[in-house]
């Protein structure tokens, strides 16, 4: 399909910018024709000026008057033909250069395009995939158990509390989501102004520390005074993806660190913990949508779908930041947000 639209976009160059070119060719062609027309009508009035003037000379002093020499026009002739081939070989050569570079800037105009559809094709893909097996699993399970006829009223409950979870589940699905295509939405729609880093982190220090209490694990803070530039909703569901995720693969009794720094002209947020940690090959691939490491399947199977960090990620590009992330298999790991102040 792009090569198709690549190949339509260039003859569309190709057609635009030979028209131009030959509307200009055009222009000078005629230009040119008509100063060569004026000259040759002066050396053909002046040859027959000459030519009046030794008929009127006596026969026998002619010969002392040789006859006006015509390779002016000979020459003004040639020099038409020649600056015609000149154009027509300026003009092959501009649609061949044009046909080139124009194949060349079709595929760099269409491959962000083409990205974008690759990376929306791949999403509905995965999203469909991932929707499909809590949905198969809800069948199935009214299914077999709608066919039992002495199903007891506690199995009913249990059977409905069941489906109640994969319905909970498929919601948050959905809620996750919509979050991701809210942060693909371009930066104009977002409201940005100066946001105090501390209040941000303090709330979404806030709102994790029940899921961390649960774990017995301490949330270690570090806070200096710092203003960044963004929005204030973003940036704290932002921490508290990272917080939660921290909360989540960190071992029971642990402790996860939460700093903000300031190095030149940049505000940096670090959050480490001492958890399962990642593997090396696991570290490019994190932000992709619905990318789960094999520490994460193991460690819990319902440990969420792989769009915390995608959206991370998002509002992270959203306000022009930098992420750092260094992780050891088994020690623990450190994502650091850099902004620019």
């Amino acid at each position: 399909m792009f090569q198709s639209a690549r190949i339509k976009l260039t003859l569309w160059y190709l057609i635009i910018i030979m028209l131009i070119s030959l509307s200009f060719s055009a222009v000078i062609y005629n230009s040119v024709m008509m100063e060569l027309d004026r000259f040759e009508s002066v050396q053909r009035y002046r040859i027959e000026r000459q030519l009046a003037f030794i008929k009127q000379i006596p026969y026998s002093l002619r010969e002392q008057f040789p006859p006006p020499s015509t390779s002016d026009l000979d020459l003004i002739e040639g020099t038409r033909k020649r600056f015609t081939v000149y154009l027509i070989l300026i003009n092959t050569g501009i649609a061949a250069m044009t046909g080139v570079l124009g194949y060349f800037l079709a595929g760099k105009t269409l491959q962000p395009i083409q990205r974008m559809v690759d990376e929306q094709m791949r999403f509905i893909g995965d999203a469909s995939h991932e929707l499909r097996t809590p949905l198969t699993a809800l069948k199935t399970s009214l299914e077999v158990n709608l066919r039992d006829t002495q199903m007891s009223v506690k199995s009913a409950r249990q059977v409905l509390a069941d489906a109640l979870h994969d319905v909970d589940r498929l919601q948050s699905l959905s809620d996750q989501l919509l979050e991701l295509a809210q942060y693909e939405r371009p930066v104009g729609t977002f409201h940005m102004e100066q946001i105090d880093v501390t209040t941000v982190l303090t709330n979404a220090v806030r709102t994790v520390s029940p899921l961390a209490d649960a774990k017995t694990i301490s949330i270690h803070t570090h806070f200096l005074d710092a203003v960044v530039y963004g929005n204030a909703e973003s940036l704290t569901h932002l921490f508290i993806i990272l917080l939660e995720n921290a909360v989540k693969y960190s071992h029971e009794k642990s402790n996860i660190h939460i700093e903000s720094t300031k190095q030149n002209n940049r505000i940096i947020v670090t959050v480490r913990d001492h958890g399962i940690g990642m593997d090396t090959k696991d570290l490019p691939h994190i932000f992709d949508r619905f990318y789960r490491a094999d520490g994460a399947r193991t460690h819990n199977a319902e440990s969420g779908y792989g769009l915390g960090l995608s959206i991370a990620k998002q509002i992270i590009d959203t306000h022009n930041a930098r992420v750092d992330i260094q992780s050891t298999k088994g020690k623990g790991t450190s994502i650091s947000i850099h902004f620019i102040q």
